[in-house]
């Protein structure tokens, strides 16, 4: 997802792979494979901030927050702003039940729904 991302957005800015990379001060092949999903994402905050610049997206953004989140996620983490979440603590359950194809009640699945459209 992370690497789908970042290659769309520097497609969209008209950057090679190469061009991209040299401004990253990253190995082409290596870049490469984070964006075919095949090395985890930088996790490091200013490595994020330096793509982010390049593919110009600004740092407060919802762009920038879907950047760092799909970091976060293909890692296998969750973003840090979630765990401090309690609400959204105590609704994971039913997400990942959800997503596990196990059918959460309607009143569990009402209740994520109302916290997702209050974090938005």
């Amino acid at each position: 997802m992370f690497g789908e991302y970042i290659k769309k957005k520097r497609l969209e800015n008209n950057l090679s792979l190469r061009e991209f990379c040299k401004k990253l001060n990253e190995d082409a092949s290596n870049w490469s494979k984070v964006e075919r999903g095949i090395l985890s994402p930088p996790q490091d905050e200013q490595k994020l901030e330096k793509i982010a610049q390049i593919i110009k997206i600004k740092k407060k953004s919802a762009d920038f927050q879907k950047l760092t989140d799909l970091s976060s996620i293909d890692a296998g983490k969750i973003p840090e702003y979630l765990m401090t979440d309690k609400k959204v603590m105590e609704t994971l359950p039913v997400f990942l039940r959800t997503i596990g194809s196990v059918k959460p009640t309607p009143e569990e699945l009402e209740k994520l729904i109302t916290l997702i459209r209050k974090e938005r």
